[in-house]
């Protein structure tokens, strides 16, 4: 179009065109008549005929040409406006009907729950505690439960760990294949006993990535005890004997270097084992030589410490941020208080107890669940002898507690582990005290260093068993004046009330407490000769 209008109006162009030429184009065109030059017939000949029902486009008038070409490319302008109009109108719609959609609720998304492998018996049913629960109000827990016996696994570098468990459930035999996301291990991954080596599980498990509680680093360090005692005389070394009273022990790699101890009597250990297995009193120069010989045959490393005549064992144990302190004492009169029946009660915790668990605690990179046995000696001195891990069993009335405390433990660890989602964790510790009587007379309470080297205060109860959870306390009559007749009890009722009742009230008169054991035991005897 500008080019048109530089050609008109140059004045040397114009004037080269025929006379009358700018008149004839300005000229209008009457309707039905042709301006255009007559056609030769030869010309009019070529033309073809129009079909019939075709319409015929008439040309356009020379005269128009300027203006049509104005409105041609007017009208390719307005194209291109509501061109642009619709697609900022369906830009508009798309918006529109994005945000209408945000205002309804999403769907729910359906989340592959995550798999915790509990390592334990069947004596706890952990899937009843994980039911309902989830990971950060999302991801459900599915719980699968096997003795280390009972399952065996791959591990792979890109994969990470398959577990294969075979474990038999009401007769019938449950074969199932997983990849475990958490590991809870609740038993020993390592005895002496022929078939009770899981070492080679734990390091599949390592190998595989998987996180668990406690954490797999402690559970191997944990399959040698004079490995953990070594770390415990670290601590011996760092806060004293007098914060931190461990007995003291000699460790023999082999028999050969057994020759003689400057003491007896002595309580020789060898290898590695559980539950006062392997543990042997020895009280003369020809006793230990006689031991030396079965470790010869055995052909392991053994230990030996001072033989302590306790008056009770002491147990503190640790979950999450909850303490808990317990006392044994042993009623059948061996030497070993785990062995045999024993009577167990709660005692007050005491900071004396709790450093010697926190200390214990921070062993190879942190125990979540640990606990600490001492024995307290007659001479009136406690001397520290073992720390358990994750897989120590759970005694007193406590249990469905300390259960409870497992698996919230385990789901925070989850939550964090996991979904990187850290999880609100009390700062305040939590200690469980012993339930007060609420009849009778109680001593007064003792500080907590006195609570350490005397007898410290308990809540009465016994039982026959160490395993077994002692009895709550008998309720106290209404009134002061209020006389109640007894209930009818059998003679072993009668025996363990009788003994609770005599303890309760002279707690520091230690020659009553001994021979009421003594009476106890007569009383027992006659009871079983019966």
């Amino acid at each position: 179009m500008n080019y048109l209008r530089r050609r008109l109006s140059d004045s040397s162009f114009v004037a080269n065109l025929p006379n009358g030429y700018m008149m004839d184009l300005q000229r209008p065109t009457p309707p039905g008549s042709s301006t255009s030059s007559p056609a030769s017939p030869a010309t009019e000949r070529r033309q073809p005929p129009s079909l019939p029902g075709q319409t015929q486009t008439q040309a356009p008038a020379p005269g128009n040409f300027l203006s049509s070409f104005s409105s041609v490319v007017k009208s390719a302008q307005m194209a291109q406006s509501v061109a642009a109009a619709a697609q900022a109108k369906s830009a508009a719609a798309a918006a529109e009907g994005a945000s209408a959609g945000t205002a309804q609720p999403p769907k729910p998304i359906v989340r592959k729950p995550k798999i915790l492998l509990v390592i334990d018996d069947q004596h706890t049913d952990w899937a009843k505690y994980f039911r309902g629960k989830k990971l950060n109000g999302e991801y459900e827990i599915r719980v699968e439960q096997a003795d280390f016996s009972e399952i065996n696994l791959a591990s792979y570098v890109t994969s990470g760990c398959m577990v294969d468990m075979q474990v038999t459930r009401g007769g019938s035999k449950v074969v199932r294949s997983f990849k475990p996301d958490f590991v809870l291990i609740r038993q020993h991954a390592y005895s002496m006993t022929p078939g009770e080596d899981f070492r080679s599980l734990v390091i599949g498990l390592q190998f595989g990535g998987v996180p668990s509680i406690n954490s797999l680093l402690s559970i191997y360090n944990f399959c040698s005890k004079p490995w953990v005692f070594s770390h415990m005389i670290k601590l011996y070394q760092d806060l004293g004997p007098e914060k931190f009273p461990l007995n003291e022990q000699t460790f023999y790699p082999n028999h050969q270097q057994m020759v003689s101890i400057p003491s007896f009597p002595v309580v020789v250990k060898m290898g590695h084992a559980h539950a006062g297995m392997g543990k042997i009193k020895v009280e003369t120069q020809q006793d230990f030589q006689d031991i030396t010989s079965v470790v010869a045959l055995a052909g392991t490393y053994a230990t030996s410490e001072p033989y302590v005549q306790s008056k009770y064992d002491i147990r503190i144990q640790k979950i999450a941020n909850n303490y808990k302190a317990y006392m044994r004492t042993s009623i059948s009169g061996n030497w070993k208080a785990n062995t045999g029946s024993a009577m167990l009660e709660q005692i007050a915790m005491t900071d004396r107890y709790r450093l010697w668990v926190d200390s214990c605690a921070e062993m190879f990179g942190g125990l979540d669940i640990c606990a600490v046995k001492a024995v307290h000696g007659k001479d009136g001195n406690d001397y520290i002898i073992e720390v358990m891990d994750s897989s120590m069993p759970l005694i007193g009335e406590h249990v469905e507690e300390d259960k409870q405390l497992i698996t919230e433990l385990v789901i925070n660890k989850m939550t964090s582990v996991l979904l990187g989602v850290s999880t609100h964790q009390p700062s305040s510790i939590k200690t469980t005290q012993p339930r007060r009587s609420q009849g009778g007379h109680r001593s007064a309470s003792a500080s907590p260093s006195q609570s350490a080297q005397g007898s410290p205060q308990r809540t009465r109860s016994a039982s026959t068993s160490p395993s077994q959870a002692f009895q709550p306390p008998l309720p106290a009559s209404s009134g002061p004046g209020a006389h109640k007749q007894p209930p009818q009890l059998n003679k072993s009722q009668s025996l363990t009330n009788t003994f609770t009742e005599t303890l309760r009230g002279n707690q520091t008169d230690d020659e009553a407490k001994a021979e009421t054991i003594r009476s106890l035991r007569k009383s027992f005897a006659s009871l079983f000769s019966d």
